[in-house]
Parts: C-alpha cells; sequence; structure tokens
C-alpha cells in the first residue's frame, strides 16, 4: 500500500550533513584568504599589535614543528588522511550529534582542510599569528584547537547526541 503524503526521513540526516561540510568549508575558506593575505602584506613586514602580532612563517612540520625533517610527502599523507578521517567520521555521524559537536567537528575539518591545501604546493603551512612566548600559528591552527577542545569538553561534560528527536525543519 502506499501513501500520498510519504514522510521524508533522510533530509534531516542530509541537511545535517550538508551544514557540517558548509560550515567546515566557510572556516577554511577564511584561513585560506587571509593566508594569501599575510603572504602578500607581511613579507618582510610584520605588524606588530601588542600581545597578538602578524608576523609570516612558514612551517615545513606539524604542530609546534613536529617532523619538520620528514619528506613532505609525509606529511602530506599523513595529514590527508587524518583529514579524511575526520570527514567521514562527521558524515557518518552528523545525523545523530548536536549542533555543538557539529560545529566542533566542522571547525577541525576546516582548518585540517585549510592546513592540507596550504601545504599541497609546496610543502610547508602559512603561519601568521605570533603572541612571542607562543610559536607562530595561523587561524587554522585555531579551528582545530577550539573544535578539539570543544568535543572533549561535550565528552567529559555533555552530550554529543541530540537529546531531542529531529524535527522535519531540522
Amino acid at each position: 500500500m502506499t501513501t500520498t503524503n510519504p514522510v521524508r526521513t533522510d533530509r534531516p540526516r542530509l541537511g545535517r550533513r550538508i551544514g557540517l561540510l558548509a560550515v567546515a568549508a566557510g572556516f577554511a575558506a577564511t584561513d585560506l584568504a587571509i593566508k594569501a593575505w599575510a603572504t602578500g602584506a607581511l613579507a618582510g613586514a610584520p605588524i606588530e599589535a601588542g600581545p597578538l602580532d602578524l608576523r609570516l612563517a612558514f612551517n615545513p612540520g606539524a604542530a609546534f614543528s613536529i617532523a619538520a625533517d620528514a619528506p613532505g610527502w609525509v606529511l602530506l599523507a599523513v595529514t590527508g588522511a587524518i583529514t579524511l578521517a575526520v570527514a567521514v567520521y562527521g558524515w557518518r555521524t552528523a545525523p545523530g550529534t548536536g549542533l555543538a559537536w557539529r560545529l566542533g567537528l566542522a571547525a577541525i575539518l576546516g582548518g585540517a582542510s585549510a592546513n592540507l591545501i596550504d601545504r599541497i604546493p609546496d610543502a610547508v603551512v602559512t603561519d601568521y599569528l605570533h603572541t612571542g612566548w607562543w610559536p607562530t600559528f595561523n587561524l587554522a591552527d585555531t579551528f582545530i584547537v577550539v573544535g578539539a577542545t570543544t568535543l572533549v569538553a561535550l565528552t567529559m561534560f555533555g552530550s554529543s547526541h541530540e537529546r531531542d528527536q529531529l524535527s522535519p525543519a531540522d
């Protein structure tokens, strides 16, 4: 028997998945645009702005220049695999998770994607934020740290899953 008004159950799932990817793409695009600006504007001319300076640097390694001596293709392969794993995990879990969890995943995915894309042409990541007491970093790094912190906090103190049923508008 068929009904004239079937209920589509895939829309909430697809909407949450597309939303996660769209937010991640927005995070990545923001960082990549700033990196493009920094490469031109900060070359040889750092901006001393107080507690957070703008200073151009190129990092051949991972966080804190870990594995800076490793071949570029190794870091590219490892970061590519990790980024893909986060994307797959986000795609698979987005339908059953809350907004904060999806935003945390989107921040990690967006930051990782931006750094991966930045590393492809020359095996280095462009950094531009400098505190004087911390290694130079970029906005993508900040997205990754804030996203990971969000997921850890939700795991420890909250819930990663929706407590409410999916609504048709979701």
